[in-house]
């Protein structure tokens, strides 16, 4: 039964050593647990405090990116607009310019036409004018070859001439 139920001496010892383990805990183990355990707390702390500002830093990112990228994409529009009419008036020019170019050809080339025509006109104008005066001189060179039909187209002449 002496197992069962301790002596006062055994009780007394085991009270010793357990205070004598606390006071020297107390005395060299226990500053150090809680200086590491307000340090850890402090790390623990910092650590959620910094996390907390990181999301905050990349809520702020996020939405700054949002901005830029619809800024970007706005000024993407901008500019794919303004090509597109710049594209547009150049067509609208050019066809313009093609058009006058295309007239001013047209006039042109009647011009040359009017011109070629007339040059032409005046080339048949003489070759007939010359080809009237080579029959007109092979006629009156057969007709007057003999001096009988001179005297009478004189005689014609002068009748002509006094009639008048």
């Amino acid at each position: 039964m002496d197992l069962i139920i301790p002596s006062a001496g055994l009780i007394f010892w085991q009270l010793f050593g357990f205070l004598a383990l606390l006071f020297i805990l107390i005395k060299f183990a226990w500053k150090p647990m809680l200086a590491t355990l307000a340090e850890r707390e402090a790390s623990i702390d910092g650590a959620l405090k910094a996390a907390e500002q990181a999301r905050n830093e990349m809520a702020n990112l996020k939405a700054e990116n949002e901005k830029l990228l619809q800024e970007a994409r706005l000024e993407r529009d901008t500019i794919l607009k303004k090509a597109q009419e710049a594209s547009a008036k150049m067509i609208e020019d050019a066809k313009i310019e093609a058009g006058k170019q295309g007239a001013q050809m047209i006039e042109t080339a009647k011009a040359v036409i009017e011109t070629e025509k007339k040059a032409a006109l005046t080339e048949v104008k003489n070759q007939v004018a010359a080809l009237t005066l080579e029959v007109t001189e092979k006629l009156l060179r057969k007709k007057l070859a003999d001096e009988k039909a001179q005297k009478e187209l004189v005689d014609e002449f002068v009748k002509d001439i006094k009639l008048n």
